[in-house]
C-alpha cells in the first residue's frame, strides 16, 4: 500500500535538500543500508531501490530502532524544483516519486498564463461572483482598459435573473460570444474540470450577516449564520480553487473584515499561494458625493505581488461640488415632493427615547451624502432624502439617475429598468470610482511584471 507525503524543499547552505525518514518508508522497502537510484521523468525525480545504485540509504538508531533516512541534494534537484516550496512525494515499494504540490504547479499556471497574456496583448478573462447588475465589473474593466489591458468577463453568477438580463444589455463591453452568464446561486454551481481557467476573480460577497444594521434586525450572533448569505465566502473560495485565478478583488462592509469569514477567507489564500492587501476606501475621498466606506481585498499570486502596495491608490477622479450638481430636473410641484409623516413621527418619538435619531434631509448645498441602500425605494427612515426648496414639511427620494450619479456610476448601468429594480441594482453596487481606481493601479502593476519573461516570474517569492 502506497504512502503519500506532502512536505516541504528545505533550504541549506549547500543548496535544495528533500529529507525522508521513518517506518512510512521502511515499510515500502526502503532498508538502511540498501542503495537506490536517482532519475528524472516527466518532471518527476524517481528514486529506485537497485543493488549497483549510486546511493545508498542512511539509518539512525533510537531506541533500539533503525530507521532508514534519504537525503537528497543535488544539482538534479535544484534544477528540477527551483521555486518550489512545497513537494509531493508517494512511496511505493522499492519507489518513490517526488513531485511538485498541486499548489505550486497551479500557483507557476496561472503566473505563467497571465504573463503571457499580457505580453501578447490578449484580453485578461474575468470571473464574477455575485454580479448583480455588473457594477463592479464595469468599474474594473474600465480601470484596466485605461491602462491598455484588455478584459471580458468568462464566467459570471448572479441568482437574480432581471440583474443578469441588464448587465448583459447595459454593459456590452464587458461581454463576448465566449462569455459564460450563469443565473444561480453560487452554492449550486457545478465545477468541473472542464471550468475554464481565469485570471482575475471579483467578489462582492452578500453584507446582509455581516452589516451591523443586519445582523442586529436579523438577531444573528455571527455573520454565518444568515440563512443563505453566512456561507457565501466557502462557496467562493470553492470557485477561487477551481478557476486558480493570478488576482481576486473582494469587497464588503468594513464590518465584514472582522467576521470569521474573513479569517478563513485570509488563510486559505494564502495557503494557496496568494499575498493579500486590505484597505477600507471611502467614497468622497475617491470622487462620489455618496459617503460610503467599504473594505476591499486585492489577493496577488504570490509571484506577481512585489511593489503592489494597494495603500497607494489614489483617486482618478474629482468629486462634484455639491448635491446640487447631479440633480435631475424635477419641478416644485412634483408627485415625487411627499410629507412623509410616518417618518417624522418616527423621528420625533426616537428623540424622546434619547434615541439621537435624525433624518438624513439633504439640500443641494451639501457636499456628502450618507449610504443608499437596496431598498431604497422603500424609503426607509435612515436613508438619505432631499428637502423641498421652499416647503420644510415635503422631501423627495432621490431619482435612479441621481442615485447613480451620487455613486459615480454611469446611468446606462440602469437603463430600461423599473425605478425599484434601479435602485436595487445601484444601492447593493459599489462607490464605481474606487474600483476604477484600484483597477488602474492593479493594472499597471501587472503590465510591469509581464516585462519579464514568463520563465523568470520569481515563484518561490
Amino acid at each position: 500500500m502506497p504512502t503519500l507525503i506532502n512536505t516541504t524543499v528545505q533550504q541549506h547552505r549547500r543548496g535544495s535538500r528533500i529529507w525522508l525518514e521513518g517506518q512510512k518508508i521502511l515499510r515500502e522497502g526502503f532498508v538502511p543500508g540498501l542503495r537506490y537510484t536517482i532519475s528524472e521523468e516527466n518532471g518527476c525525480l524517481i528514486l529506485s531501490v537497485c543493488e549497483d545504485g549510486r546511493h545508498q540509504i542512511s539509518r539512525r538508531h533510537r531506541h533500539g530502532r533503525d530507521t532508514p533516512i534519504i537525503d537528497i541534494t543535488s544539482r538534479t534537484l535544484d534544477a528540477l524544483f527551483n521555486g518550489v516550496e512545497r513537494i509531493r512525494v508517494l512511496v511505493r515499494p522499492g519507489c518513490i516519486v517526488i513531485s511538485a504540490h498541486y499548489h505550486c504547479l497551479d500557483r507557476r499556471d496561472r503566473e505563467v498564463r497571465i504573463t503571457n497574456k499580457l505580453r501578447a496583448n490578449t484580453p485578461l478573462s474575468i470571473g464574477s461572483l455575485f454580479h448583480g447588475g455588473g457594477v463592479l465589473d464595469k468599474a474594473i474593466h474600465h480601470g484596466f482598459a485605461d491602462a491598455g489591458i484588455n478584459s471580458h468577463i468568462s464566467i459570471a453568477v448572479e441568482i437574480e435573473g432581471q440583474y443578469l438580463d441588464s448587465s448583459i444589455a447595459n454593459n456590452p463591453e464587458l461581454w463576448d460570444g465566449e462569455s459564460i452568464p450563469m443565473e444561480s446561486g453560487v452554492q449550486y454551481l457545478q465545477l468541473s474540470d472542464n471550468t475554464p481557467r481565469l485570471d482575475g476573480v471579483c467578489a462582492g460577497i452578500p453584507c446582509t450577516g455581516a452589516s451591523p444594521s443586519g445582523r442586529s434586525k436579523l438577531k444573528l450572533a455571527f455573520a454565518e449564520d444568515h440563512a443563505s448569505a453566512g456561507a457565501c465566502f466557502f462557496w467562493c473560495l470553492l470557485f477561487v480553487q477551481k478557476v486558480n485565478p493570478a488576482f481576486i478583488i473582494i469587497e464588503n462592509v468594513p464590518a465584514y473584515s472582522n467576521t470569521a469569514s474573513a479569517s478563513v477567507i485570509r488563510s486559505v489564500l494564502n495557503t494557496l499561494g496568494y499575498r493579500l492587501q486590505e484597505r477600507v476606501f471611502g467614497g468622497n475621498a475617491f470622487g462620489a458625493l455618496e459617503d460610503r466606506n467599504r473594505w476591499v481585498l486585492v489577493a496577488l499570486s504570490k509571484g506577481l505581488s512585489s511593489d503592489f502596495d494597494l495603500d497607494s491608490v489614489q483617486p482618478v477622479c474629482t468629486k462634484p461640488g455639491t448635491i446640487g450638481d447631479v440633480l435631475d430636473q424635477v419641478s416644485a410641484d412634483a408627485d415625487a415632493w411627499k410629507p412623509y409623516e410616518y417618518l417624522a413621527e418616527k423621528e420625533l418619538k426616537d428623540q424622546q427615547a434619547g434615541k439621537g435619531f435624525r433624518r438624513q434631509l439633504l439640500s443641494p448645498e451639501d457636499q456628502r451624502c450618507g449610504t443608499i441602500g437596496r431598498s431604497y425605494n422603500k424609503a426607509r427612515s435612515t436613508e438619505p432624502f432631499l428637502k423641498h426648496p421652499t416647503d420644510g414639511s415635503l422631501s423627495r427620494l432621490f431619482t435612479p439617475g441621481e442615485h447613480a450619479r451620487l455613486k459615480g456610476i454611469p446611468e446606462s448601468v440602469v437603463h430600461g429598468l423599473s425605478t425599484t429594480t434601479a435602485h436595487e441594482v445601484l444601492g447593493q453596487s459599489v462607490i464605481y470610482p474606487v474600483f476604477v481606481a484600484i483597477a488602474q493601479a492593479l493594472a499597471r502593476h501587472l503590465v510591469s511584471v509581464a516585462r519579464i519573461s514568463p520563465h523568470q516570474v520569481d515563484v518561490a517569492a
